[in-house]
C-alpha cells in the first residue's frame, strides 16, 4: 500500500470510519489515516482495532498501525540482574494512578538528543480525559517522595496499550515497567502493546509480531 493516498477523516465522523489497519502504508510504515478526533470514543475505537494516534505539533491527527508490531508478554517477562538490583537497592517505590497528570507531563518533557514531543497539549488532555473515565492508567516510580519515572497507557479488556514512558533516575522507567508486568499478572492483562520497537523496549523483553497475528490476538483480548 506504499502509494495509496491517506484518507482524510472528519472530526464528526465515527471512529468506525478508520480504514482497515491492513490497508496502512508501507512507507512510512503503518500510516493509515489523518484527521478525526481525540475523543474517548475515537481513541478506544482505534485501540480496539490495533490503531493508535501519533503526530507532532502543527500536524493533523495521524493514525498508525505498523507492521511488525512491538509487544510484550507479561507471562514471559524476566527482569535482568541489573534491574532486579535497582528494584531491591535503589529505594524506589512504585504506585499506580497516584499522579497520572504528572506522568503525562514527564513523558512530554524535552529529552536529550530529541526535538520536540509528540505528546502535544491536545494529546495530553485526551489521555487525562480517558484517565478520568477509568480507561487510562499510570504506573509510577517514586524516590523519597519525588516522581522519578513512569509510564502510561490504556487498558481495554486483557490488553494494555502502552503510550509512553520517562525516566529521571537510573532504571526508573524499567522499574515502572516491571511493576506494570506484576500488575498485569495480578489482573489478567495478557498482552502489552508497545507499538514500535526500540532498544530500551528490547532490553525489557519486548519483541515484534506481524500485524495479522497481532490484530487477531487483540480482537480476542478486547472482546466484550
Amino acid at each position: 500500500m506504499t502509494d495509496a493516498p491517506v484518507p482524510w477523516l472528519a472530526a464528526g465522523d465515527s471512529p468506525a470510519s478508520l480504514p482497515d489497519p491492513r490497508r496502512a502504508r508501507e512507507e512510512p510504515n503503518g500510516l493509515l489515516a489523518a484527521g478525526g478526533a481525540l475523543s474517548p470514543e475515537w481513541l478506544l475505537g482505534a485501540y480496539r482495532r490495533g490503531i493508535f494516534p501519533w503526530f507532532s505539533e502543527g500536524q493533523p491527527i495521524l493514525w498508525w498501525s505498523p507492521d511488525p508490531r512491538c509487544v510484550a508478554d507479561p507471562a514471559r517477562f524476566e527482569p535482568s540482574r541489573s534491574l532486579k538490583q535497582s528494584i531491591k537497592n535503589r529505594g524506589y517505590e512504585t504506585r499506580i494512578d497516584s499522579d497520572f497528570a504528572a506522568v503525562v507531563a514527564g513523558c512530554a518533557a524535552p529529552r536529550p538528543h530529541a526535538e520536540g514531543t509528540w505528546i502535544t497539549p491536545a494529546m495530553g488532555r485526551a489521555y487525562l480525559e480517558l484517565h478520568r473515565l477509568g480507561h487510562a492508567h499510570s504506573v509510577e516510580t517514586w524516590h523519597a517522595g519525588t516522581l522519578v519515572g513512569g509510564l502510561y497507557g490504556v487498558r481495554i479488556g486483557r490488553l494494555f496499550c502502552g503510550e509512553s514512558m520517562f525516566s529521571a533516575a537510573r532504571d526508573a522507567s524499567k522499574v515502572a515497567f516491571a511493576r506494570l508486568v506484576e500488575h498485569a499478572r495480578e489482573t489478567g492483562i495478557e498482552l502489552i502493546d508497545c507499538q514500535l520497537p526500540t532498544p530500551h523496549l528490547a532490553s525489557l523483553g519486548a519483541y515484534t509480531v506481524g500485524r495479522g497475528p497481532f490484530l487477531a490476538q487483540i480482537a480476542r483480548l478486547t472482546a466484550e
